[in-house]
């Protein structure tokens, strides 16, 4: 029974590694009769596989040649760059000058900082929403689980008094621990009741803004700052705070007049460890698997159920972290104040980012940039609601584009491969050959 076992794990894509299309092999049967088939096909030149289209989108699948890596992403932003211009001329807005007042501004000091924050927080979200982007999970409820996540972290830091590091890492903890168990909830209720994993998470979002509407109570869990109408959790002492680190990077050199957020380092581990998990491990390779043929999974002694609901929570435990650098290193209290809308932001930058930590951190700099530098248009007569219009075209583009890119890298594949069978010529080898 190798056969089943051996199967999967050859046509499961790496991160970048070429992959042959499945559907180019077929006519590898007839041709083994005369011993001329089987040669070229063994032999025959790799490419994308062949999955859909909503499927490659998910999981950040795209061009496998470096210069097709390279110049689609460039081409897309080309585009939506020239789209973008015009939206701007047709609001009667000088788009040259709208785009330099964006750059002006996004590029002092006081921008710099403010973006790097909110990037940190987009990069979380984004992280833990392509966690289950790459087994094709659809988790809309990353905005619920880092809500609720980081109240029931703040009412728990506001309650304690530990020394550090243990506060600290008690209030992550358990941030983790909340967010992964809301989002536990929609992974079981998919395999045990064939619940979509979009409704569920969906409708587990509107609960927990029921919930804590309901908690953040002076009568219960928080309590009415004088002199205002804000409602916030006790304030998480001094002990369990972290401190930004201008500290360390004025020790480097970089004086910057605001605050970074201390756990800047902690989101860089955290796109790290995915990357590593996802591409490194047999974890990694059995959630990749899962979201690709369940069947195949199976057959390789994979439960899908399994790691549907293995995924839900890794995911969720990511999305608890979301709020923790502007808890622990900002706020210091959960309120009405606390950011919202971080869960679907990250959804974008995603799909943006193709799902890889790298593209990801661009994706989330470059939103942050264009959210802090909204304001600034309407100085120049714009408004600044088109800042939202020009992430959408962004994000679009960049899909469309990498998606055709991909389909076309895969016909040029696919006639090469039928060129081979058909000539018993091995042209990647001959191609090879006279680079060399």
């Amino acid at each position: 029974m190798s056969g089943p076992n051996d199967g999967p794990k050859d046509g499961d894509p790496q991160d970048g590694d070429p992959q042959d299309p499945k559907g180019a092999r077929e006519p590898d049967g007839p041709k083994a009769a005369d011993g001329a088939g089987p040669e070229p096909a063994k032999t025959a030149a790799p490419g994308p596989e062949v999955v859909p289209a909503w499927k490659a989108i998910l999981r950040g699948l795209g061009p496998t040649g470096l210069a097709l890596k390279i110049g689609a992403p460039l081409l897309a932003l080309v585009i939506s760059l020239v789209i973008t211009m015009i939206l701007l001329r047709i609001t009667g807005a000088d788009p040259f000058s709208s785009i330099q007042a964006m750059i002006d501004y996004g590029t002092t000091e006081n921008s710099i900082v403010d973006i790097v924050n909110r990037a940190t927080r987009y990069y979380l979200s984004a992280v833990a929403v392509a966690i289950g982007f790459r087994m094709a999970l659809l988790n809309i409820g990353v905005d619920g689980q880092y809500r609720l996540a980081a109240f029931m972290a703040a009412v728990l830091g506001g309650a304690l008094t530990l020394p550090a590091p243990l506060g600290q890492m008690l209030v992550i903890v358990a941030a983790m621990a909340v967010g992964g168990l809301w989002a536990a909830i929609a992974g079981v209720l998919k395999v045990t009741r064939g619940v979509s994993e979009v409704l569920s998470t969906i409708m587990l979002n509107a609960i927990a803004t029921g919930l804590i509407a309901y908690l953040l109570n002076d009568q219960r869990l928080a309590e009415v700052r004088p002199g205002s109408n804000n409602v916030a959790t006790p304030e998480i002492p001094e002990d369990g705070r972290v401190g930004p680190l201008n500290g360390m990077l004025s020790a480097i050199g970089i004086d910057l007049p605001g605050q970074v957020y201390g756990l800047l380092p902690l989101a860089i581990v955290v796109g790290i460890v995915f990357w590593v998990v996802i591409n490194r491990t047999r974890f990694g390779f059995d959630l990749r698997i899962s979201g690709l043929s369940p069947s195949a999974a199976q057959a390789s002694g994979v439960s899908a159920r399994r790691m549907i609901v293995y995924t839900m929570v890794a995911s969720g435990m990511v999305a608890g972290l979301i709020g923790m650098p502007e808890l622990l290193g900002a706020s210091h209290e959960y309120s009405l104040n606390f950011p919202a809308g971080l869960g679907f932001t990250g959804i974008t930058i995603a799909l943006l980012g193709r799902n890889h930590p790298v593209g990801i951190a661009l994706a989330a700099l470059l939103f942050a940039f264009l959210d802090q530098t909204s304001d600034v248009l309407q100085s120049v007569d714009v408004p600044k609601e088109i800042v939202g219009v020009m992430q959408g075209v962004v994000v679009l583009t960049v899909v469309i584009v990498y998606e055709l890119v991909r389909r076309w890298e895969i016909r040029l594949q696919q006639r090469a491969v039928a060129t081979e069978l058909a000539t018993g010529h091995d042209l990647a080898r001959e191609s090879t050959g006279s680079s060399s």
